[in-house]
């Protein structure tokens, strides 16, 4: 049976000042009336049934999970009681999918991506989780680059460089690569054999169990105490325990990079991690003048601007390429090339004790 682990416990903080730890960004309604953790799993309907969804999350946002995502059972939403990156969160839901169904298949999904094609998009992931099923199989999805993006990883495969999107088919891996800088990502552009690494992930729950044991012994032998205490009054104990004992790392660093038998599927779908405040220009709907813009404003000689504003008026004269979100307690001005660093504002909140605004 095909099951969807969801990935939802982040913060957003390039979301700041409208991400804050009471309401991350998979919680947010950024674009239209659904959150995007709602439209995450909205997409999968017709692949993965309501019931086989589960959501890791921070053990703060349970409840709030279960009240955006009534059609997922109680039972499905797990609380993280620490953050440990995406290995952790990984091990967590698959040593509990095995408890379940072992012969399970898991389709592992970040909760904020934006994604406008869900038909194509279902295809690429049918044809995932139609290679993940051959035995020992981890899949990754791969985007076809449109630009050489300096905040993405990359993914190098053994294809031919002019994919048909129409019929997605699985290749294999030859190279995992860091985020670049504008002089590398533009060489594998030109290569034309590398692919975004989009953070989506398929494989069988016992697939991906095997991989960290081998890989990750120390998260393998943290977690697996778990398959004795699902289900028993020990496991909220033994969960936190796992979680302490486990370190922070990604599974793309600790399995991914470093296995054999890895394929990627390439697609087209219209996606984008939404990572900061530029891509959620980039993605919004804008005026003659190139401004996106959200809540009561007043623009006069101002273009290619992103606005953002909660309840209070705000006015923008003279401007230019500018992002303006003003959520009452806290606002927001920065160039729209410098969105990344926001999370470097977070930081310092964080470092200066100055915690209620995040």
């Amino acid at each position: 049976m095909v099951h969807a682990v969801i990935m939802a416990g982040g913060i957003g903080s390039r979301f700041w000042p409208l991400s804050r730890r009471a309401n991350p960004k998979q919680f947010l309604n950024v674009f239209g009336e659904a959150t995007l953790l709602q439209n995450t799993v909205a997409r999968l309907h017709g692949v993965v049934d309501p019931g086989n969804c589960r959501v890791v999350t921070n053990e703060r946002y349970v409840d709030q999970t279960r009240a955006q995502l009534p059609s997922v059972p109680p039972a499905n939403v797990f609380g993280e009681p620490i953050s440990r990156n995406t290995a952790p969160c990984i091990a967590y839901a698959a040593f509990a999918l095995e408890a379940l169904d072992p012969d399970a298949t898991m389709v592992v999904l970040p909760a904020d991506h934006v994604i406008s094609d869900v038909r194509r998009f279902q295809q690429v992931l049918r044809v995932a989780i139609e290679r993940a099923e051959e035995n020992g199989a981890l899949v990754t999805i791969g985007i076809s680059p449109t630009h050489p993006a300096t905040g993405y990883g990359y993914v190098q495969y053994d294809g031919p460089p002019e994919l048909d999107f129409d019929n997605p088919t699985a290749y294999p891996v030859l190279a995992f690569a860091e985020k670049p800088d504008l002089a590398t990502a533009e060489r594998f552009l030109d290569s034309g054999d590398f692919l975004w690494n989009s953070g989506m992930f398929v494989w069988k729950a016992r697939t991906i169990i095997d991989a960290l044991e081998h890989f990750l012994p120390d998260t393998y032998e943290a977690f697996a105490p778990l398959q004795d205490a699902f289900g028993t009054p020990r496991e909220s104990e033994a969960v936190l325990e796992a979680f302490q004992a486990s370190r922070s790392i990604s599974i793309d660093y600790g399995v991914m990079e470093r296995a054999d038998k890895v394929y990627v599927v390439p697609g087209s779908f219209g996606w984008s991690d939404v990572g900061d405040w530029k891509a959620v220009y980039d993605l919004s709907e804008k005026d003659r003048h190139g401004n996106a813009i959200r809540g009561q404003t007043i623009l006069r000689g101002s273009g290619r601007c992103l606005v953002h504003s909660d309840d209070r008026l705000v006015v923008l004269v003279g401007m230019h390429d500018a992002i303006v979100v003003d959520t009452g307690d806290a606002v927001l001005v920065c160039h729209r090339e410098n969105a990344q660093d926001v999370k470097q504002v977070v930081d310092y909140l964080y470092a200066h004790q100055l915690e209620r605004f995040v």
